[in-house]
């Protein structure tokens, strides 16, 4: 067990202190409709996001967040279920906002969106600042540039979708297309400082796999990972995407390069769809109510680079991997089309490559880099360059090839293809536990390039 410090017991009772609202405000419940509380009495005194406590009958206070008001009555979801809440029981008012002191002693640990322990590890220590966790993104105008080039360790992505510090990426996945062993080699074998992990919705037994399977030991010592499965309640889920943000936010304001991974910022939108029609925003697409898709960017821009340090040391950097699980297989969904257009990239999993047994089953030809080819050298962007026009010719001709319907030496780009493109899907397949550095990537794809 965790031996609790002096330090730490002093940083314990100063985020006690600074939580403690200067007089008490209460109000009363009149009315409890599906995920939706109504409270009188705060008029006045509250304001959209602001933390209470209901008082439930026959057990503890439930944790509630006001979501908007309507004719007076403030209206409230739980963070869980509203069980034993009837009208005439008491709502206290907590804080104004929700916030994390997040602590660098976080790392290694599993916690819930709202900073509670979910690993049996003892009690999680506070930092002494607390972070509010619906913070806005740096100012455009004053943040940095893009860092240096970061190894992946994934050799698809560093040689197709070369990614930068402070990039963000979208990853476009239908289900059971490996996706999750993909963040958890991304979290082992990225060349960063902090990992952070998000799991938004996320199926309750999956976790356990997910933290020992494919995150691992290595992995996991040096992440936050941030836990709400798919029976939390709405609120909760949301939290956990923006809880995630805050404590990269944590890592990357001491100048650290910080992985962010969020599996996934659909059930991120589905979650948003659900609190916004509970508080009763007409549905617009598939749906969907507006406030999703202007909260949606909020939540993207946070990662990034960070703003400019006044003394001159180099900005911390959010590099992000945002999770877009496409429902049916179809990228051209509200939720992914919007994601798509806000990021700096894409990178598409394809069931067709996923049955043909080549891991990870990245669509070459569908995923892109925004920063490239600025951050490879001109030598390496003709290689990638090469590669992509014969896996696209072979795409074209694979299955004249396959039928025999093509006689070899009628075209040499084809013969090309031909020859070559086995060769790169080979160099492209990699154990979750093997690690591919830049240099040898493209040594790699070299050498697959070169006739033999």
């Amino acid at each position: 067990m965790h031996e609790t410090t002096v330090e730490e017991k002093l940083q314990t009772c100063w985020a006690a202190l600074s939580d403690i609202v200067p007089a008490r405000v209460e109000g009363v419940l009149t009315g409890v409709g599906g995920l939706v509380v109504e409270i009188a009495g705060l008029t006045g005194l509250t304001s959209v996001g602001d933390r209470i406590a209901l008082s439930a009958r026959g057990r503890q206070d439930i944790l509630a967040e006001i979501v908007g008001f309507h004719g007076g009555v403030a209206q409230a979801l739980p963070f869980e279920a509203a069980d034993g809440l009837g009208p005439g029981d008491k709502a206290v008012l907590l804080s104004h906002g929700g916030n994390l002191a997040v602590a660098d002693t976080w790392l290694g640990r599993v916690i819930d969106p709202l900073g509670n322990p979910l690993d049996r590890r003892g009690r999680l220590p506070p930092g002494p600042i607390r972070h509010p966790v619906r913070a806005s993104p740096p100012a455009a105008t004053t943040r940095a540039r893009l860092g240096p080039r970061i190894e992946l360790g994934v050799r698809a992505l560093d040689l197709f979708v070369t990614c930068r510090q402070g990039q963000r990426i979208g990853l476009f996945a239908g289900s059971g297309l490996g996706k999750s062993t993909l963040l958890g080699m991304l979290a082992r074998h990225t060349a960063c400082d902090v990992a952070v992990v998000a799991l938004v919705g996320e199926r309750g037994r999956e976790v356990r796999e997910f933290l020992e399977d494919d995150l691992g030991a290595d992995g996991l010592a040096r992440s936050v990972v941030v836990v709400a499965t798919s029976d939390s309640s709405p609120l909760m889920r949301r939290q956990a995407a923006y809880a995630a943000l805050t404590v990269a936010e944590h890592f990357r304001d001491q100048g650290k390069s910080v992985l962010l991974m969020m599996d996934s910022v659909t059930r991120f939108c589905l979650a948003l769809r659900e609190i916004g029609l509970a508080a009763g925003e007409p549905p617009a697409t598939r749906g969907y109510p507006p406030s999703t898709f202007a909260e949606l960017p909020r939540l993207l821009e946070r990662a990034g680079p960070g703003p400019e340090r006044a003394d001159g040391g180099a900005p911390g950097q959010i590099t992000a991997m945002f999770n877009v699980l496409v429902e049916g297989d179809d990228h051209n969904e509200p939720v992914a089309d919007a994601v798509r257009g806000t990021l700096d990239g894409h990178l598409v999993l394809d069931r067709r490559i996923a049955e043909a047994g080549r891991y990870p089953a990245v669509d070459v030809l569908r995923s892109l880099s925004r920063t490239v080819p600025g951050c490879n050298s001109p030598e390496e962007n003709v290689l990638t360059r090469r590669a992509r026009a014969i896996l696209a010719t072979w795409a074209d001709m694979a299955d004249l090839v396959r039928l025999g319907a093509y006689r070899a030496g009628t075209d040499p780009v084809v013969d090309e293809a031909v020859k070559l493109a086995p060769r790169i899907e080979a160099m492209l397949r990699q154990e979750k536990n093997e690690r591919s550095t830049l240099e040898a990537s493209f040594a790699g794809l070299r050498a697959a390039l070169t006739p033999a």
